[in-house]
C-alpha cells in the first residue's frame, strides 16, 4: 500500500509544490484562464481519450458488470449533498450563539455568500475518483472486485463533476433575482466535457491516425500536471487562513462522514461485505475533486475554499485509510 501511495502522489505533491513556487511571477490573470481553459478544452480532450480507450474492456475483464456499484453511486452522491446541506444549514443556525452578537454576522458571513456556499457544496460532494481513486484503491482489494472500482468510479465522473457539479455551480454563480431553473438547464446541456464523453464512446470503434491518438492519450497527463499546477497556485494566492479552516468542514464530509455512512448502509441495506463494500466506502471517500476548482474559476465561485479542501482532503485520506480498511474490509 505505501508503494501504491507514493506512487499516486508523487505527482500531485511535485505539480501543486511547482505551483506554489511559480505563483510570485506569474501574471494575475493566469490561474483564471489554465482554469477556462481546462473547462473548456483540456478536460473535454481528456474525456475523450479516456472514452475512446475503452473503460468497457476493462469492465469486461473484471467479471459481470455490477450495476449495482452505479446505484451505489448516485446514492453517495445524493447523501453528501443532502448532508452537506444539513450541515451548511446548521452552521447558519448555531453560529449566532457561539458568537457574540458583534461577531456573528462577520463570523457567519462566508456561509451566506453565494459563491462560498456553491464552493463549500462542490468541495463536499465531489470526490477526485479518477487520478486518485484508481491509483489506490485496486491495490487495496482482490481483483474480482476491481469492476466495482471501475464502475464507480467512471459513473461518478459522468454525472458527478459535470452533471450535479455544474447544476450547483452555475446555481450558486447567479444572484437569486435572477436565477432561473432554465439557466441551469442550459448550462447542463452545454457542458463541453459531457459531450466530448458521448463523443469519444460513441468513436471507440473508429481508427484515428497514430499521432492524433497518441495526443490524445498524452493530453489525460497533460490535464491532470495542469490541475494539480492549478491548485498549488490558488493555495499560494490564499489571503486569509480564514478560507482553510473553513475548507475543514467540507474535507471532513468528504473523507470521513460521507464513506462511513456508505459503509453503514450498504451494509445495513443491500447486505454488502468484504471487498465490495472496501470498494465502496473507499471510492466514495476520495479527496474533493480538482474538477471542482475548474468549476469554480469558471463559474466565479470560491476557489480558496475548494483549494484548500482539495490539499486538506489529501492529507486527511492517508490518515484515515488504514481505519476503513480494519473495519469494512
Amino acid at each position: 500500500m505505501t508503494q501504491t501511495l507514493v506512487q499516486a502522489y508523487t505527482p500531485l505533491i511535485l505539480w501543486i509544490g511547482l505551483g506554489l513556487l511559480l505563483f510570485r511571477f506569474l501574471p494575475q490573470w493566469l490561474p483564471q484562464v489554465l482554469g477556462r481553459g481546462l473547462y473548456w478544452v483540456g478536460v473535454p480532450l481528456e474525456l475523450i481519450a479516456l472514452a475512446r480507450k475503452g473503460n468497457q474492456s476493462q469492465l469486461n475483464g473484471a467479471g459481470d458488470i455490477p450495476v449495482l456499484a452505479s446505484l451505489i453511486t448516485f446514492g453517495a452522491l445524493f447523501l453528501g449533498l443532502v448532508v452537506a446541506l444539513l450541515v451548511w444549514w446548521g452552521w447558519q443556525q448555531i453560529s449566532p450563539h457561539l458568537f457574540k452578537p458583534e461577531l456573528s454576522e462577520s463570523t457567519s458571513q462566508p456561509l451566506l455568500d453565494s459563491s462560498t456556499k456553491g464552493s463549500f457544496l462542490l468541495a463536499a460532494v465531489l470526490g477526485n475518483t479518477g487520478f486518485v481513486g484508481l491509483a489506490i484503491a485496486p491495490s487495496l482489494i482482490h481483483v474480482d472486485t476491481l469492476n466495482w472500482v471501475v464502475l464507480f468510479s467512471i459513473t461518478h465522473n459522468v454525472i458527478g463533476p459535470y452533471g450535479v457539479g455544474v447544476l450547483i455551480a452555475s446555481y450558486f454563480s447567479h444572484t437569486k433575482s435572477n436565477n432561473r431553473w432554465w439557466m441551469q438547464l442550459w448550462d447542463l446541456l452545454t457542458v463541453p466535457p459531457l459531450w466530448a464523453f458521448v463523443i469519444g464512446t460513441l468513436t471507440q470503434k473508429i481508427k484515428l491516425p497514430d499521432v492524433v491518438e497518441a495526443g490524445l492519450q498524452g493530453s489525460v497527463d497533460v490535464v491532470i500536471a495542469c490541475a494539480f499546477l492549478l491548485t498549488g497556485i490558488r493555495l499560494a494566492q490564499l489571503q486569509r487562513w480564514q478560507s482553510l479552516q473553513l475548507a475543514l468542514i467540507p474535507t471532513v464530509l468528504r473523507v470521513v462522514i460521507t464513506p462511513l455512512l456508505v459503509g453503514l448502509l450498504t451494509t445495513a441495506l443491500l447486505g454488502l461485505s468484504g471487498d465490495r463494500r472496501l470498494a465502496m466506502v473507499l471510492m466514495s471517500g476520495m479527496p474533493s475533486a480538482f474538477a471542482g476548482l475548474i468549476l469554480a474559476e469558471e463559474y466565479n465561485l470560491n476557489r480558496d475554499l475548494i483549494a484548500g479542501s482539495i490539499i486538506l482532503s489529501t492529507l486527511l485520506l492517508l490518515l484515515i485509510l488504514p481505519l476503513w480498511i480494519q473495519v469494512f474490509s
